[in-house]
């Protein structure tokens, strides 16, 4: 791999244009004025670099991206979209590597260089969409990478055999197991936790928990889940999606909840969709629960929308979170990307020498304005290899 120069662009968070000088694919220098006479150079003067977005929470195997338009068919309750979907998937050939394929491609020319998509594992899917989602990614290595989450959609302890593939999973490379509602779906939160952290610990894995229970429910089962990350020995290595109970609490239980995933290491993952609670983002990073952000479905049977790009997509938290001011809007940023990082456990990560030469290159003067606009993505690297010029795949 031959060294490259980025000559000219502002960094998120430098103060002054400086040169990003690349070897064997990763950040060897970062400063002004750099030489490198054997360097390809590619200049981007003034332009905003910021490091590869990351997609923390997708549902790669359940995108009809790429395929003709599907009209929505559930009705408005979460049992609606769960019953559609298993009604459905069969009629439209789901999980399709092609339409996972042409939502990644679409993913990358956004600047995306890591996701965590949640697969669906249960007694009558098998593994089907882990081998659909690694063949999508393996058609695409070296511009991507995808991360997948072993995960129960329609119940661990409801849907018997479920625990079961979650194992076999496990045993087949899957890194990262999942799962949903332990009161509300399965209706037993202390089982339902065992057999995941007993799994974790068991294989070495992380853990990335779908938790939409509300208010003091949720809260409780929060407190649950950062007991046992402390009790196994798992902290850094558990994110719990959605946690919308955060939102629905009093001050005070949220002041102490929050404090509680902290000292546990328990990250927390958002999409901030529709209008469901998200968490309090200023107060968890202030407290030093790390967030992270993605966009959960994308045009799939759950609902039409979702365009895989996370500069949008931290648009769309940083206005839920009614941000205005730059310094917040970045908080929202940080989410689609330091803070996924966190949630991934990526080493070598960021702007910085020694990190993987992941960047993303755009026309903005700060990254508030990247986020507002979401402009066009000039250059994207993964590993250092340019992957996208002006929004197309190289």
């Amino acid at each position: 791999m031959s060294d490259v120069l980025i000559r000219g662009g502002h960094p998120w968070s430098f103060g002054e244009p400086v040169d990003i000088l690349i070897r064997a694919g990763v950040i060897d220098r970062i400063e002004p004025g750099l030489e490198a006479p054997d360097a390809e150079v590619i200049d981007v003067p003034g332009r905003l670099v910021l490091p590869g977005l990351i997609d923390a929470h997708c549902h790669l195997d359940k995108t009809l991206y790429g395929g003709d338009w599907v009209p929505h068919s559930a009705g408005d309750s979460l049992a609606d979209r769960v019953a559609n979907e298993r009604a459905r998937r069969g009629e439209l050939g789901l999980p399709n590597v092609d339409n996972i394929t042409a939502l990644l491609e679409r993913m990358i020319a956004f600047g995306t260089t890591h996701v965590r998509s949640h697969v669906d594992v249960d007694p009558v899917i098998g593994l089907g969409g882990v081998e659909a989602v690694g063949a999508a990614a393996r058609k695409l290595a070296g511009r991507v990478t995808v991360e997948m989450v072993a995960f129960p959609q329609f119940g661990l302890l409801t849907n018997p055999g479920t625990a079961e593939y979650l194992e076999e999973a496990l045993k087949n490379g899957v890194q990262t197991i999942g799962g949903i509602d332990p009161a509300g779906v399965d209706r037993d939160p202390v089982r339902h936790l065992d057999i995941l952290f007993d799994l974790a610990e068991q294989y070495g894995a992380g853990i990335d928990l779908h938790l939409h229970d509300p208010g003091a429910l949720g809260a409780w089962e929060l407190e649950l889940i950062a007991d046992r990350t402390r009790d196994h020995g798992l902290e850094g290595r558990v994110t719990v999606s959605h946690a919308y109970a955060l939102g629905q609490i009093d001050e005070a239980y949220q002041d102490r909840l929050v404090d509680r995933l902290a000292a546990a290491g328990v990250s927390v993952a958002t999409a901030a969709v529709y209008s469901f609670p998200i968490p309090p983002i200023k107060k968890l990073d202030a407290a030093g629960v790390n967030v992270a952000c993605g966009h959960d479905g994308i045009r799939d049977l759950w609902g039409p929308y979702g365009s895989g790009d996370m500069l949008e997509r931290a648009m769309h938290l940083a206005y839920r979170s009614t941000f205005r001011r730059d310094e917040d809007i970045e908080l929202a940023l940080r989410a689609a990307t330091y803070g996924g990082a966190r949630a991934l456990n990526l080493d070598a990560y960021g702007l910085a020498p020694g990190a993987v030469a992941d960047l993303v290159v755009v026309e903005a003067r700060t990254p508030a304005e990247a986020v507002v606009t979401h402009p066009v993505r000039d250059l994207v690297m993964k590993g250092g290899r340019v992957v996208v010029r002006q929004g197309k795949l190289v």
